[in-house]
């Protein structure tokens, strides 16, 4: 356990920290707290970190039919919370996290935990360290309740995980939590946990927030380490954070980065932002456009500038990036992962041993040795270049329209029936679900910038919906800013 002195940075935390805490939070249920205001209250010492915890634990064991973990040690944490209350009786504080539950995706390490990355193959690997970015969460006093379920080696968007058994909607079990990050989404939409740690490859941070009813950032890549992490391709994939509040999402994001900025709401008036119709506004569920709609309507009348915008050529920029490069640079980080955390074995062992059907599907066809579509170098090669002028062609559209950001619903659709894992029903036509639901997440996903998905409302049938803004490369804290605002104007969602 570090303590951190009583200076400017911890006095700068603890800012941070109170001014994401809205009133009342004292006479709040505890599964209801939000990390900020559970940090807040075991400082001033309101609240014993072991009692909010046994609390958690108390609804992770009843809502275990949402199948939102891999690993869950309770007696692990518990222990965990009643040692940060004895450092918090001394005035000791790790850091701006302490005591503060949270839960991490199962192919983000975490030692002495296992990270199956959600496949049968790596079930019984426990980590010695800890990935970077949970090591800062767990070093600024975060305590992990357990690792969360997954889609299988993080490709895919359902979280229909054949080996561990689907991740379930916290909103209607009966549908899907999303993916790949489906059980940190489910757990923290459930009250499980007020936060956590996600990956994001294509949407797997933003998808599963939205289909949840919470918040999730996929950061400007390579703002976060991926020292730890299971990959899929390096170029792509990041770490996120997930929480029911943005105010938490900027609390883990300064945590993370060492970011000191204070980040309030961004002031609407005149704030500009753009809307391309034409590519994210294209064949969406009725529900879905018109809470999307209300939204920009919202900003709108708050004096924020809801600028049309177009961005030509940018689905083939994507699809010319999109899957040459996820499937050339799964082989060449998986086998590198492998080599150095599990040198027994081998891609063609864990392909073998994969158990949901499209994972293993796709393995045999595009991604283990001696897979008949295997993506060329030629191919590869082309797709890292074409890649800069999808950069370019966002950056030109930030710039030219004078726009701080660009909104859109995060999926076309709310979530779908456990079981449509290949086609799913969209204004009366079967469509293929992968490429549907990341349709929104995945360009901005290859040109690096960050994306923040906010809950905007639910459906009648009771399915929340999410708007995504995208920002310019490094824009990330302002973009949290904008969602301060944004949640202030459409609520936050009520507990399932």
């Amino acid at each position: 356990m570090h303590t951190i002195g009583r200076g400017w940075r911890w006095r700068w935390v603890m800012g941070l920290i109170l001014l994401a805490m809205p009133a009342g939070a004292a006479g709040q249920e505890l599964t209801e707290l939000s990390a900020a205001e559970a940090a807040a209250r075991i400082r001033a010492g309101t609240l014993k970190s072991e009692d909010l915890v046994r609390a958690l634990v108390d609804v992770i064991e009843r809502k275990r039919d949402l199948n939102a973990f891999i690993t869950f040690d309770r007696e692990r944490a518990i222990a965990s919370a009643h040692k940060a209350d004895t450092f918090a009786a001394r005035k000791s504080f790790a850091g701006p996290l302490h005591g503060v539950p949270i839960v991490v995706k199962d192919n983000i390490h975490v030692a002495g935990l296992p990270n199956s990355a959600g496949t049968p193959a790596l079930r019984d690997f426990v980590p010695t360290r800890n990935a970077a970015v949970a090591e800062k969460l767990i070093r600024a006093g975060a305590i992990v309740l357990g690792k969360t379920n997954m889609h299988e080696l993080a490709f895919g968007i359902t979280s229909n995980n054949a080996a561990f058994g689907p991740a379930r909607n916290a909103y209607d079990p009966s549908r899907i939590a999303g993916g790949s990050s489906g059980g940190t989404a489910n757990a923290i939409a459930a009250r499980m946990a007020p936060a956590g740690l996600g990956t994001d490859t294509g949407g797997s941070v933003r998808i599963p927030a939205a289909l949840n009813g919470i918040a999730g950032l996929r950061p400007t890549l390579g703002r976060y380490l991926q020292e730890g992490i299971t990959p899929i391709a390096h170029t792509r994939d990041t770490a996120g954070p997930m929480a029911r509040e943005v105010g938490d999402l900027v609390l883990l994001d300064s945590v993370i980065t060492g970011a000191r900025d204070r980040v309030v709401a961004a002031p609407l008036k005149g704030l500009r932002v753009g809307v391309c119709r034409a590519l994210f506004f294209r064949n969406l569920e009725p529900e879905t456009e018109r809470l999307a709609e209300a939204a920009l309507d919202r900003l709108h009348a708050q004096g924020a500038e809801i600028v049309e915008v177009d961005m030509p050529g940018l689905v083939d920029l994507n699809g010319k990036i999109s899957f040459p490069v996820a499937l050339y640079e799964a082989r060449a980080d998986l086998t590198r992962y492998l080599k150095r955390f599990r040198p027994t074995l081998g891609l063609k062992d864990l392909a073998d041993r994969i158990a949901s059907p499209d994972v293993k599907g796709l393995f045999a066809s595009a991604i283990a040795p001696g897979a008949k579509d295997a993506v060329p170098e030629k191919a590869y090669l082309d797709a890292l270049a074409a890649r800069p002028l999808l950069q370019q062609l966002y950056a030109d559209t930030f710039r030219k329209h004078a726009i701080a950001a660009l909104a859109f619903p995060t999926t076309p659709l709310p979530a779908a029936p456990i079981g449509d894992d290949e086609t799913t029903l969209l204004n009366g036509a079967q469509v293929p679900t992968f490429p549907t639901f990341i349709q929104n997440t995945d360009p901005g996903s290859n040109a690096g910038i960050p994306g923040l998905s906010v809950p905007i409302g639910r459906t009648p049938a009771g399915l929340p919906v999410g708007l995504e803004l995208d920002g310019p490369a490094g824009s990330d804290r302002h973009l949290l800013a904008i969602g301060l605002a944004l949640e202030a104007l459409v609520g936050r969602l009520p507990a399932p």
